[in-house]
């Protein structure tokens, strides 16, 4: 098996992968709070390990994935009281649309996507354990972690407790030990959902959730942990403080893995700064696949920042590697010819960009450097094609077939046009169909500016049998459906 190098962002160096249990990885990966349609932010951490899960498995590893659902948060219960609705009824609207989307991305499913609401005796058990071992206390129907308690706290996101107190926005409570101890378990208030405790009907904190979920389906310590960066601190450090802690084991996970942001003019998208675009609506103007190469298009820690011409750039290289495709496709259903030096120069080339490609994703995942090994396999390909039409090369389908093979896992492994191989091209984005209207209606007026009545009518006629209808206006011409 190849050597795997990983970025650890506990050690902050990068590291040789050696899994827990040889041949198996175990992979935590926060998941959403759906309170909202998912955005572009929320995409990137799970288009990142759908490539990483997709490359471990290439690797010849059996991976469990678990990620997890906030079902149960302020922002939904608020969401919630706004609607007059109750707070299962937003979350269960948001998972299901982030199905749909993340669906639409080509994300495989993980193997379990646990929930809050589902796991409250197991949150209870933690925060119980806690307690008893002197890392959390009560107060009144509150049960908070004692971060002086835990002498690695900091470690991950490498800072000491007191440079955490200088920087972080801190909840005003006076009874809390410390101004940086975290809720554990939070007291009922009037209007939100409860659960019983033995401190008093209430629900979890933030953090307890991810620790007491990753520990019932990953065991004490287990392979991966990843999220975006924005979670190293305090949710991945209070998750390690809770988990350790309630294990006595060390460590809870061998490497963490972060995301850089997707940013906006070099600004973090996030809901709050309200600079977000939702995967839905940027879907309505670009195919999923031009969607999915954007999030991969850089290293996944490196930033990313979004904009039009990133994504129609996305569109235009994704057409080039499709016209590869279609002409591998083409070639080998070709009557097949005798062995030649342009096709061994191919299939050589092949195996230098697959060695490439596997040298960039064993280098910490570098999904930007693989792409550049695969665009140069398309490079090739296009060329042999040529020398096979303009030369009359003949075809060597079994050289084609290998070149076919190693083509196909690379678009495998970054998940990006599956269904080309297949010889089906991915449905046109709702912006394809308008600009192709827009150009047809366009011709259509340049007929009516000629006088060329016959025709204008003609096109309109035609349009009117697919179920198009042409409005004719001062202001020009419209369509509709």
């Amino acid at each position: 098996m190849r050597e795997l190098k990983v970025y650890n962002t506990l050690t902050r160096k990068k590291e040789t992968f050696v899994p827990v249990t040889p041949g198996q990885v175990k992979m935590y990966v926060c998941g959403i709070t759906p309170y909202n349609h998912s955005h572009m932010g929320n995409a990137r951490p799970f288009v990142t390990w759908d490539v990483i899960k997709r490359y471990l498995e290439h690797l010849g590893y059996e991976v469990t994935h678990i990620q997890n659902f906030t079902d149960v948060d302020d922002k939904i219960i608020n969401a919630a009281n706004g609607e007059g609705v109750t707070w299962d009824t937003i979350s269960n609207r948001y998972i299901a649309s982030y199905f749909e989307v993340m669906d639409k991305l080509h994300i495989r499913r993980a193997d379990k996507y646990p929930r809050v609401s589902e796991h409250m005796d197991e949150i209870i058990h933690m925060v119980q354990t806690l307690i008893d071992k002197g890392y959390a206390y009560v107060i009144d129907h509150d049960v908070y972690y004692s971060v002086e308690k835990f002498n690695d706290y900091g470690e991950l996101s490498g800072r000491s407790l007191d440079d955490m107190m200088a920087g972080a926005r801190i909840e005003v409570d006076d009874r809390k030990h410390n101004p940086m101890d975290f809720a554990l378990w939070k007291g009922a208030k009037p209007g939100e959902p409860s659960w019983d405790s033995p401190w008093g009907k209430g629900r979890p904190g933030w953090h307890i959730e991810c620790s007491a979920m990753s520990n019932k389906y990953l065991g004490d310590t287990f392979d991966f942990h990843g999220g975006g960066s924005d979670l190293i601190f305090p949710h991945h450090e209070n998750e390690i403080a809770q988990s350790e802690a309630f294990t006595g084991k060390k460590p809870m996970v061998k490497y963490w893995l972060h995301n850089g942001f997707i940013t906006i003019n070099s600004e973090k998208m996030s809901k709050s700064l309200n600079n977000f675009f939702l995967v839905k609506d940027v879907l309505e103007h670009y195919s999923p696949d031009a969607l999915r190469f954007f999030l991969i298009s850089n290293h996944y820690r490196s930033p990313l920042d979004f904009s039009d011409e990133r994504l129609e750039e996305m569109t235009r290289s994704l057409e080039r590697l499709g016209t590869a495709i279609d002409n591998v496709l083409e070639l080998l259903a070709m009557p097949a010819g005798a062995k030649s030096p342009e096709a061994q120069q191919l299939l050589e080339t092949a195996h230098k960009d697959e060695e490439a490609f596997e040298n960039a994703m064993c280098d910490d995942f570098n999904t930007a450097l693989a792409s550049a090994a695969m665009f140069d396999l398309a490079k090739n390909v296009n060329i042999f094609k040529n020398a096979v039409v303009n030369n009359g090369v003949p075809v060597d389908s079994a050289a084609l077939s290998e070149v076919k093979r190693v083509f196909k896992t690379f678009t495998d492994i970054l998940g990006i046009l599956e269904d080309r191989w297949t010889g089906k091209k991915e449905d046109a984005s709702s912006k394809d169909y308008d600009d192709l209207m827009q150009a047809i209606l366009d011709i259509r007026q340049e007929c009516r500016a000629q006088k060329q009545y016959a025709l204008a009518d003609a096109i309109r006629d035609k349009l009117a049998a697919l179920g198009i209808t042409i409005e004719d206006s001062p202001q020009g011409a419209r369509w509709k459906k």
